[in-house]
């Protein structure tokens, strides 16, 4: 064992600082030897006192390690003869023997044709936001939200049995929260529905990929807005579905141009109340030609409510859904926008033709989110805490909106920011031939988020712009971002001309 001694001993080396339990450590360390092809077949490991002694370690230490390899049967243990390598491994040694010298020739697993069509369509992106900064968009006002009745539902639900919150959820959804869910469309949207009608998912994007696999087959077309939001988009991709580039204007989504490029369409989505990302607000001319379109098509209408809640005049913009007599909008709600993003729970509402198809979907096969999760929205909702904090919000929205309008005025001379009455993200169209990326670039080496209006297009859009998020940052916090934005696109400027 000369031969693999040296080399093993001296290439084991054990993190003190590690969280990670010594024998632990050693296994995976020694494991990662044998299947990689460093032993023969045969070879006698060292003993365990050596182990010990090289690697500074307890012998018992080496011996859980020993003993879990060999419970793996990468090892075998000969009674008064020592441990050896097993056969086992003799398929695993020739195949690393035969890639020796071409390193990286295996080839990568093979993925499904959707799989691989999927990946290519749909738009790569980071990390969504996770922190408070200007201005980044879809950020709800994370320091306004209130924890302390928050944690005390949660308390409450903890101190249940265990079957409450730790057994199989009803796979429709937590059925309180079901019905507080109708109640609230019914009360505040003007929706009027049923809780059998309202299937919990584990936020926005699980229902459009939910609402894509029922509904769409490969290849089929889906009227999309252009430009739209990234989420749906990719999980319509992600379905193989054809999507059809609708022109935004200022009456929102133009139905007249979505018939010209593809009549036969399945599906339609859309954000009427909020475009997303725009802000506009679709005109009843509009949302009626919409609804007339998807009855002569036989087609659904996917409608995302993402913030419907968060508008600053006497009255809010009506979902599409509210005047759907034909039962032909699917109506998405979620909870990323009114509580926080990490929570991942949304909702559908189903049009009644369509609720057994989602219970045998939701039954047979489709995971809920957590009853715990669940539970503590429903006493929130049931207990008033929720309709207070919307109103709360509308109103720190509301300033935060304006603290921006007063500020635009650092960037006026190259971004014309658009007027929006509800969320908290709006449009500004560039009023310079500088290139969006080249903003957004500049901006970041200045310590500001911005994100290009061109990112959510799917077709090239007419005019260029940037989108600002306002929901997650002071006012103070939005004045200064402004400032700095408009120091940076000043030089940029500069820079452009002197060259």
């Amino acid at each position: 064992m000369k031969r693999h001694g040296g080399a093993l001993l001296s290439s084991i080396r054990i993190d003190r600082l590690s969280d990670r339990r010594y024998s632990v450590q050693l296994y995976m360390a020694l494991r990662e030897l044998l299947l990689s092809g460093a032993f023969n077949i045969g070879d006698r490991m060292p003993a365990t006192r050596t182990l010990a002694l090289e690697i500074g370690v307890s012998r018992t230490t080496v011996i859980d390690a020993i003993d879990r390899l060999v419970s793996e049967g990468l090892l075998e243990s000969r009674v008064g003869a020592g441990t050896f390598v097993s056969k086992t491994l003799a398929a695993q040694i020739r195949l690393s023997d035969s890639a020796q010298g071409d390193v990286g020739a295996v080839a990568p697993p093979r993925l499904s044709r959707m799989t691989t069509r999927a990946a290519n369509a749909i738009t790569s992106r980071s990390r969504l936001p996770h922190k408070s900064e200007p201005f980044i968009t879809a950020l709800p006002a994370l320091d306004a939200f209130p924890m302390a009745q928050w944690a005390r539902l949660s308390a409450r639900h903890w101190r249940k049995g265990r079957d409450h919150i730790g057994g199989y959820g009803e796979p429709f959804g937590y059925g309180r929260l079901r019905s507080a869910i109708a109640q609230q469309l019914n009360a505040a949207r003007g929706i009027k529905c049923d809780p059998e009608q309202i299937f919990i998912v584990n936020g926005a994007q699980h229902a459009f990929a939910t609402i894509g696999l029922m509904q769409v087959n490969p290849g089929e077309a889906i009227w999309f807005e252009n430009p739209g939001a990234v989420g749906a988009r990719n999980a319509f991709l992600a379905c193989n579905a054809r999507l059809v580039p609708v022109y935004i204007d200022v009456e929102g989504f133009c139905v007249e141009d979505a018939l010209e490029k593809e009549p036969d369409f399945r599906l339609a989505f859309v954000t009427p109340s909020h475009q997303q990302p725009l802000g506009l607000v679709m005109s009843l001319a509009r949302r009626l030609a919409l609804l007339q379109a998807a009855k002569d098509a036989d087609a659904m209408i996917v409608e995302d409510d993402y913030d419907g809640e968060f508008y600053y005049g006497e009255q809010p913009p009506p979902p599409l859904k509210s005047i759907d007599t034909q039962e032909r909008v699917i109506y998405v709600g979620t909870f990323s926008k009114s509580l926080f993003p990490s929570f991942r729970l949304g909702y559908i509402l189903s049009p009644k033709g369509l609720v057994e198809s989602f219970e045998r979907l939701f039954t047979t096969w489709q995971s809920g989110a957590p009853t715990f999760n669940q539970a503590i929205v429903a006493d929130f909702m049931d207990e008033g805490f929720f309709a207070t904090h919307v109103r709360t919000m509308r109103q720190i929205y509301k300033a935060r909106y304006e603290a921006l309008v007063e500020s635009a005025d650092r960037i006026g001379e190259w971004v014309d920011l658009q007027p929006t009455g509800g969320g908290f993200h709006t449009t500004g169209f560039l009023r310079t031939e500088i290139e969006e990326a080249d903003i957004v670039a500049a901006a970041a080496a200045a310590g500001v988020t911005t994100a290009p209006l061109g990112r959510y297009a799917i077709a090239p859009y007419l005019k260029k712009g940037l989108v600002f998020g306002f929901g997650s940052t002071t006012p103070e916090d939005i004045r200064s971002g402004m400032e700095t934005l408009g120091r940076a696109m000043s030089q940029l400027g500069k820079n452009r001309k002197l060259v």
